[in-house]
């Protein structure tokens, strides 16, 4: 693995999850009221997302906004900020607002006692008005955090999808990749989650990691596929400023790192598509004929989101904002306790104005990272106007590389090899602006 940026004509330049990525979000001066940015905006349809940024230990890949531990009652004032922040944002959504779907991550939600995942559910129902055994909620979970109580809380609240970290279930792996846990100990949560009953479980591995070869990725995929899951996230292992594995060094170069994973991708991907499972996106996997704790009417590409907590994204149609974000423990830490001690949640603080083209960047992005394709006919509706005729450079070079499928009028689909190369064509989409922005970015 390594540490240094990725070459330009790498596979893995970055991960894509949404657009404008966070690193080009800044200090919003004129902190708009929340009530303003909503006014006017659809909200039939809207997702709703609680951050928990608290895990037992933190993996030596993780560049996610959390804390490791909590001193005590720090846990029980992060939730009383929540629900400060929650009734704050009710009150700026329509009265008649409505949520499609639900989902609580982090860091580990299941950090939380099962007591305090009660409460998280209370805010989510009671302060957002969200229904959480009528529509789909996804909650993400450990193998350690995932104890029986805490899995019965969850499934009672009306959890619809679990989605465990687990990256290897090989132990020298887990080790490598500074995971400390053990195949038996990840076997014994599965164990827990089947029996508590939740529709979908989603299991997450990782390959690149040091010392993985092609047999130790076949054994960790049919130790997974022995458990069923409806779902499986295949993640190529990533190594980012200020994490364990970037203070290590690199271990080999960067074209065989990146053949590596490459190829390991593909063993995956075939693999799965041969046990009956279908292909989403270059990372998600779903098995043939089981039920999906999908967005149902909710559409990433046009429908806003809610997020609360220090570490969430809130998406309106003029502006994507949140709070600062850090990956070195001590600002963690400074941006916890600043969120705790807030009382005034009306305000926008951090984020990106959604101006000119990124909204068609946005949409495209969204929809191309998919294996399902972007409508044509939906992108006319929205913009006017068709993809080819908004982004013809782009598009064009994507063809000459053999990424866009063909045959299809109605959708721009990526081919197999384009959605090997989803972390190449997701970044190659940027505007120059928020390129710049993510490059001016100061790593803390």
């Amino acid at each position: 693995m390594t540490t240094a940026p990725p070459r330009p004509d790498s596979p893995y330049q970055s991960y894509v999850y949404a657009y404008p990525h966070k690193t080009a979000y800044r200090p919003l001066p004129e902190r708009p009221l929340l009530r303003e940015l909503w006014a006017g905006e659809a909200q039939h349809a809207l997702s709703l997302y609680l951050h928990i940024p608290f895990c037992e230990v933190r993996c030596g890949f993780c560049n996610l906004f959390t804390r490791i531990g909590s001193p005590e009652g720090l846990t029980t004032a992060y939730l009383d900020a929540l629900e400060r922040q929650a009734t704050a944002v009710r009150a700026a959504l329509d009265e008649g607002a409505r949520f499609a779907l639900a989902a609580f991550g982090g860091g580990t939600p299941t950090y939380l006692t099962a007591g305090e995942l009660e409460r998280l559910c209370d805010i989510a129902e009671r302060r957002m008005g969200a229904d959480l055994r009528a529509i789909p909620l996804s909650v993400e979970a450990s193998p350690a955090t995932a104890t029986a109580d805490r899995l019965e809380v969850l499934a009672a609240r009306g959890t619809t999808r679990l989605s465990l970290g687990v990256q290897s279930f090989d132990d020298a792996e887990a080790r490598s990749a500074v995971r400390p846990q053990k195949r038996a100990e990840v076997e014994a949560a599965l164990g827990r989650i089947r029996a508590a009953g939740f529709p979908v479980l989603n299991i997450d591995l990782i390959y690149g990691i040091d010392g993985q070869t092609e047999a130790s990725w076949l054994r960790s995929l049919d130790t997974a596929l022995a458990w069923q899951p409806e779902e499986l996230y295949l993640y190529p292992l990533y190594v980012r400023p200020l994490t364990g594995l970037a203070r290590r060094g690199e271990q080999e170069s960067h074209s065989a790192w990146d053949a590596r994973r490459l190829a390991l991708y593909r063993t995956g991907r075939d693999h799965l598509l041969a046990h009956g499972y279908q292909q989403v996106s270059m990372r998600m996997f779903r098995r043939a004929a089981s039920p999906q704790a999908g967005a149902g009417e909710y559409a990433c590409q046009t429908d806003g989101m809610v997020g609360l907590g220090c570490g969430a994204r809130s998406y309106t149609s003029r502006l994507h904002y949140s709070f600062d974000y850090a990956v070195n423990a001590t600002k963690v830490r400074g941006i916890i306790d600043d969120y705790v001690a807030t009382t005034d949640f009306h305000h926008a603080e951090v984020g990106h104005w959604m101006g000119g083209t990124e909204p068609r960047r946005r949409h495209l992005v969204q929809s191309l990272l998919q294996a399902e394709g972007l409508s044509s006919a939906e992108y006319r509706a929205r913009f006017g106007s068709s993809p080819a005729e908004d982004f013809p450079a782009e598009l064009a070079e994507f063809a000459d590389r053999g990424w866009l499928a063909e045959g299809d009028a109605e959708f721009l689909r990526l081919s197999p090899e384009g959605l090997a190369h989803s972390d190449a064509v997701g970044p190659m989409l940027f505007s120059p602006e928020v390129g710049a922005l993510m490059t001016e970015y100061e790593t803390k």
